[in-house]
């Protein structure tokens, strides 16, 4: 794989000539990857998406496509496939119709239009449904059609924005896992946008989490769940405890992170000078109930609050005196669940939890 198929250097965007919406924004994407942009709405992941398809211009900065630079290049001359929330199908053509359009624009013969419409609609698994319209087809099969669309005509590149976010729970979660192993088995490169974190762990080769224009940490999801670069980026993906602290002294590799009434210890902590203020992050599946005696960090508590979730129980209880604290139970044979008010010990190791910034 090369490792700069698609390429953003020093990329900013402004609509007003003031405000940046994309600041200094630098990427390199590899030929076959699934890059995922992900943020909460106004973070500059969907400007990053519009300006790779054409349909935005760069106000600085370079954007190049297999080595080739595409800032002020026509939208239809990139070669690449779009997939929108709306699905954008024609409502008045059946779903081959739909399909062999921009074929058609492109003047394709109509043998190899025929061909390829019924390669599509084999790949997504929706031949039988191609004579229907698109309001004869359920979210899901508009999605699946949507699809094939942008890969009828093998594109350089597909281009996804937030395009589960129309359909409910159950089916975005399974046309993830379609969508995941269509790209695999097709190899194409794949870019997509979305600000559902679920999503982008379970679907992504790598992660770029964007927030206030800025790209905070671009890496495998497994490697921003479990060595979040910033406080925000704790925060965002997955359930986080954080507490604010300072950071203390280095010791036999542990530093302490000095707490209002308490201090805990880290074997992880971002750069900074002693007494700088940071951010320690725990998972809630990382906090033991009852630890033993080997655990650095423990902590007297009260559980406030037992809600089940079939494969866990979550555990809300407080610390400090003044902190919240939230534990996942795993709901294995011999758990010992405790009872609201009652006095427990937690605690998490020194490797499990993170001083950030």
């Amino acid at each position: 794989m090369t490792s700069d198929y698609v390429s953003f250097r020093n990329v900013q965007k402004s609509y007003d000539g003031d405000t940046l919406v994309v600041k200094n924004f630098s990427l390199d994407i590899s030929k076959g990857e699934f890059l995922t942009m992900l943020g909460p709405s106004g973070s500059g992941k969907t400007t990053c998406l519009m300006m790779l398809a054409g349909f935005e211009t760069p106000t600085s900065g370079e954007i190049r496509l297999d080595g080739q630079m595409i800032n002020k290049m026509a939208p239809h001359k990139r070669g690449i496939g779009m997939v929108f929330q709306n699905y954008a199908l024609f409502p008045h053509m059946t779903i081959a119709e739909n399909l062999a359009y921009p074929l058609t624009v492109r003047k394709m013969p109509k043998a190899e239009i025929e061909q390829r419409v019924n390669t599509s609609l084999d790949m997504v698994e929706m031949r039988d449904k191609k004579n229907r319209t698109p309001g004869q087809l359920s979210g899901g099969q508009k999605q699946r059609i949507a699809l094939a669309r942008a890969l009828i005509f093998e594109p350089k590149l597909v281009l996804m924005d937030e395009p589960l976010g129309a359909l409910d729970k159950n089916l975005r979660e399974q046309m993830q896992y379609e969508i995941k192993r269509l790209h695999e088995r097709l190899g194409i490169t794949a870019v997509y946008v979305t600000h559902d974190q679920t999503e982008a762990l379970t679907m992504s080769d790598r992660i770029a989490v964007f927030d206030d224009g800025i790209v905070q940490q671009v890496a495998s999801p497994s490697v921003l769940y479990e060595e979040p670069a910033t406080a925000f980026v704790a925060n965002f993906i997955g359930e986080n405890n954080a507490f604010a602290g300072r950071l203390g002294r280095l010791a036999n590799g542990k530093r302490q992170i000095e707490m209002p009434n308490s201090f805990i210890q880290t074997e992880h902590d971002s750069a900074g000078q002693e007494g700088s203020p940071v951010v320690l992050s725990v998972r809630p599946e990382r906090i033991m109930l009852a630890p033993g005696e080997d655990v650095e960090n423990r902590f007297t508590a009260r559980v406030k609050e037992l809600i089940y979730h079939g494969d866990h129980i979550r555990a809300c209880v407080r610390v400090f005196d003044q902190s919240d604290v939230v534990l996942k139970l795993i709901n294995s044979p011999g758990l010992r669940v405790p009872t609201l008010g009652e006095q427990v010990t937690i605690g998490w190791r020194a490797s499990d939890c993170r001083a950030l910034v």
